[in-house]
């Protein structure tokens, strides 16, 4: 009994590792949801604010959501002893995704942004805002299948780009540790497009890390049976 409590309880690490990596954008998109409802500003100017609230109100709420459910979905002990609380999150978390990414292509496409946000930018973010509503979709065929090994592959893969806003802070926090020495401040549009662009890739190469490990226990697991 004590070892199961110790079990479950270790399992929890991943989604509280997970959380605190959202933290940085969910706490930001708080922040932008207090300023649009109370009409004060208490973050940078964003364009976006004035001429596309709707949209960027869908965009931060369905992100928040995703980024708690996806993590509580990484819980070894919830998916084996609550399938059902699984599958039930899994319904929300898959609206909530597709509607995170097309929130976010939407954006991309038809809204100004920041003051260095550019053309670059906006293609990185219509590319892989495209392939994680793809993952997403191919995840939800897969488990209508009950090909539970493909549709995990491929939410890990869709979670992991929606965690790349959390990345990205990391990932543009140590662009300013190494530049701040030489007195480079902020990036430039290019570097800051090419920064989100690392930040997604740091993020589906850790994800298909963690597919292939699997997989490659699946394979041993059927030869030494």
């Amino acid at each position: 009994m004590t070892d199961e409590g110790g079990s479950a309880r270790a399992g929890w690490h991943v989604p509280v590792l997970l959380i605190a990596l959202g933290a940085v954008p969910m706490v930001a998109g708080a922040l932008r949801l207090t300023e649009l409802t109370l009409g004060a500003q208490v973050m940078p100017d964003n364009p976006r604010v004035h001429t596309a609230a709707l949209p960027l109100v869908l965009h931060i709420v369905s992100v928040m959501a995703y980024t708690l459910l996806g993590a509580f979905q990484f819980a070894p002990g919830l998916r084996r002893r609550r399938p059902g609380r699984h599958r039930a999150a899994g319904r929300l978390l898959v609206p909530c995704g597709l509607l995170a990414a097309l929130s976010g292509i939407w954006l991309a496409l038809f809204s100004a942004g920041g003051a260095h946000d550019g053309p670059l930018l906006a293609a990185f973010r219509l590319g892989f805002g495209s392939i994680m509503a793809l993952s997403l979709l191919l995840g939800l065929a897969a488990i209508l299948r009950r090909d539970v090994a493909r549709h995990r592959a491929w939410m890990i893969r869709g979670y992991a780009i929606g965690l790349g806003a959390g990345t990205q802070a990391l990932v543009i926090a140590l662009w300013y540790l190494v530049t701040a020495p030489a007195g480079l401040g902020a990036p430039g549009e290019t570097a800051l497009a090419l920064l989100h662009a690392a930040a997604w890739t740091i993020n589906l190469a850790v994800a298909e890390r963690i597919v292939r490990a699997a997989r490659r226990g699946r394979t041993r697991a059927r030869v030494a049976a």
